[in-house]
């Protein structure tokens, strides 16, 4: 009985975080503070991949996005707040626009909770990453390194961006 009840309020607090924090990286007028807000919703979304027994998923989701991708763009946001001597502007524009789209996919969300029947089943809860494993060390090896060496050449081109041109150095 106490084990479900903490189960629920700790359930409750990844939705309240994801959602919160999503609001905060949509409606914050800087955009340091949507970079940062960005971590705490993607940490959110992990931990209730936790709820779903998606450890694999939960994993990746901490070791790719929150430890890698979230990294280059809080550098990339740093590194070109001050590009050549042009300052980039940090403001959101057009952001009551964004209305319309996210009422639509609101209801579609609506509209998927209500009328699917959520039923689940005993396999869910069973650890899921030795058949990935398996499945990204064999079939899915190639493109599992080929997406490797694209996310490589783009950080390569994202520092090549970002160091300023040696002709500028001379002035």
């Amino acid at each position: 009985m106490i084990i479900e009840l903490l189960t629920q309020i700790i359930f409750w607090a990844f939705v309240i975080l994801t959602v919160g924090s999503a609001i905060v990286v949509v409606f914050s007028k800087r955009i340091i503070y949507s970079a940062f807000a960005l971590l705490f919703t993607l940490f959110g979304v992990a931990g209730l991949y936790v709820f779903l027994a998606a450890d694999f998923l939960a994993a990746s989701q901490l070791l790719v996005y929150v430890g890698g991708i979230l990294t280059l763009i809080i550098f990339g946001v740093f590194l070109t707040t001050k590009l050549h001597g042009m300052s980039i502007p940090e403001q959101t524009h057009q952001r009551y626009l964004a209305i319309i789209p996210v009422a639509g996919i609101i209801a579609i969300l609506f509209y998927v909770f209500f009328s699917v029947d959520w039923f689940a089943h005993a396999s869910a809860a069973e650890p899921t990453t030795k058949d990935l494993g398996k499945l990204l060390l064999t079939t899915y090896l190639v493109p599992f390194e080929v997406a490797s060496v694209l996310l490589l050449a783009a950080l390569i081109g994202a520092m090549r961006l970002a160091r300023p041109r040696e002709e500028d150095q001379d002035d």
